[in-house]
């Protein structure tokens, strides 16, 4: 179909999308989970200054801003999520450098000036639909996210797009028609990031057959001289081809550094390769002089929970988990399939591994097999086991194990499992909802064990600043040896990383090119950044 006939259609569609987001605007439940709350104490309407001996920060002596990159000024009942994180997350955060402040403040002013509603943002929207090419770009620049993933997913596109828009100098806009307003708040001030519902282009027909590929307009050979086009598509997802990824080479950024729109789909974490790009290198270097921490710091400035869910997390955390000694997150995902169908177990051999991570790291008390053994330990910690997995099976084992015997050490141990969904329902409002307070409520654990490959993981370890203890994926259901490794950092992993060397135009491994970017600990072909001074 051509661009005129795209278009046609897409304004006839745009009165039923309306209707469907008006549908899906309605409000959400208060409550996400299955769990029933005995905590009549607990007051759902809590406030930033008001006392909580049930949250870890009672005197409110936390960091609300987190460290500046946070401002004053937004509504806190419309998003209580945006100033209470730090109050539910006692690990000791990483120092943003006063460079990535004051890039942020830049950014939330480019923002303002060219978001939905300006004339600038006006007149960019109607340059989309001329035929005619241009000679390149204005004062406001624009990066458009297609959202389609799964919430880990969704997350880490999110923040890596979010970067590549701070490195370019485009605002960033994301599809409002995603839940992203039900799930997520509006994280600029005076603005909104959310694509305006008269977008005249129909996007979701975008995919890496389109024309407007910038993969396709490379291997069609129809890039001309200094002339660009209204805008260009970048096919970033993992089945992306060559040309595609030749987006991660020097001279093709500065082709695309002309073109006013950038539309983006993209399902990964592809912050890793931004540092292998030769012109990013310098202010990369300056915005995170801690190089492993750049989901760390973006992640929560970007993505603030909207209040049903924050009140869901937050709640039950303070109904079963703040007033342990210590809390051990454990994400369990398993990735078995029959035909086209995921199997979430039970497997016996997952169990045994989440048991000798947890034990043989020390992250959870050996059980007493005799009497006497569990008579030995005297002590009144208790520990309390997050776990959080689509079948319920592997929490429950794990609580009756150490329902039925002492410790050794005599620690109590409890468990607590928020949701079992037994199987992932995509386009599922609710499912999205739970998941993303579950995200939350594991980066509140004081000690992490994560899936391997597992985005929800990579999310959670990385908005706590916690590296975790990752379980490797087994094979033919044996329990791997060790069934754990310390993460190298708390970034996540780039799953389907490119290996073209651009310079040597040669297939090349991307993982010793510079030394803060390595293979990742559980996808060996992957590519995830280290902070040197920790190696």
């Amino acid at each position: 179909m051509g661009r005129s006939g795209a278009l046609a259609v897409c304004f006839l569609l745009i009165p039923a999308v309306l209707l469907l987001q008006r549908w899906q605007a309605r409000p959400a439940p208060e409550w996400l989970f299955l769990a029933d709350l005995f905590l009549p104490e607990v007051n759902p309407d809590i406030r930033d200054d008001m006392a909580d001996e049930l949250s870890p920060s009672a005197q409110i002596d936390y960091d609300r801003l987190l460290g500046g990159l946070l401002i004053e000024g937004f509504d806190e009942r419309s998003c209580r999520s945006r100033y209470q994180f730090a109050r539910y997350h006692r690990n000791a955060a990483r120092v943003p450098s006063p460079y990535l402040i004051e890039r942020l403040r830049r950014q939330e002013a480019l923002q303002k000036k060219c978001g939905p509603g300006t004339k600038s943002y006006n007149n960019a929207a109607k340059q989309l639909m001329s035929t005619q090419s241009i000679n390149g770009t204005s004062d406001c620049n624009y990066l458009f996210l297609i959202i389609h993933a799964g919430m880990g997913n969704r997350m880490l596109e999110i923040t890596s797009a979010f970067l590549y828009a701070l490195l370019t100098g485009r605002v960033l806009l994301v599809d409002r028609y995603k839940q992203i307003a039900s799930t997520f708040c509006e994280p600029f001030p005076g603005t909104s990031w959310l694509i305006p519902s008269d977008f005249p282009l129909c996007y979701n027909e975008f995919n890496e057959h389109s024309p407007e590929s910038y993969g396709n307009m490379v291997q069609d050979n129809v890039i001309r001289g200094n002339t660009y086009p209204p805008f260009v598509y970048l096919h970033l997802d993992g089945d992306y081809a060559f040309h595609d990824k030749l987006f991660y080479c020097q001279d093709d950024q500065q082709f695309l550094q002309g073109v006013p729109w950038l539309i983006m789909r993209t399902d990964m974490y592809f912050v890793p390769s931004l540092f292998l790009i030769p012109s990013f290198q310098d202010e990369l270097s300056k915005l995170f002089p801690e190089k492993d921490t750049v989901f760390h710091h973006l992640g929560r400035y970007l993505l603030h929970p909207t209040n049903d869910i924050w009140y869901s997390a937050t709640t039950y955390y303070r109904a079963y988990l703040a007033r342990a000694d210590k809390v051990v997150g454990i994400q369990i995902r398993i990735f078995e399939k029959t035909g086209i169908f995921q199997r979430n177990g039970p497997f016996p051999h997952v169990l045994q591994q989440i048991l000798s991570c947890a034990q043989g790291e020390k992250l959870l008390p050996q059980i007493g097999v005799t009497t006497h053994e569990a008579a030995a330990g005297n002590n009144s910690r208790t520990v309390a086991v997050l776990a959080t997995s689509l079948s319920s099976w592997y929490g429950d084992q794990i609580r009756e194990r150490y329902g039925e015997h002492r410790t050794v050490d005599g620690t109590t141990v409890k468990v607590y499992q928020p949701s079992h969904e037994e199987y992932q329902k995509k386009k599922n409002r609710k499912h999205d909802m739970k998941a993303l307070a579950e995200i939350y409520l594991l980066s509140m654990s004081d000690v992490l064990i994560t899936s391997g490959f597992s985005t929800f993981g990579y999310v959670a370890q990385g908005l706590a600043g916690l590296t975790p203890w990752i379980m490797y994926r087994p094979e033919n259901h044996v329990v791997p040896e060790p069934p754990c490794g310390r993460a190298m950092s708390i970034e996540p992993c780039f799953h389907q990383a490119p290996y073209y060397d651009c310079k040597a135009k040669r297939d090349a491994d991307l993982g010793k090119v510079v030394p803060y970017v390595r293979h990742c600990e559980d996808v060996s072909w992957g590519l995830k950044i280290v902070n040197e001074t920790r190696l």
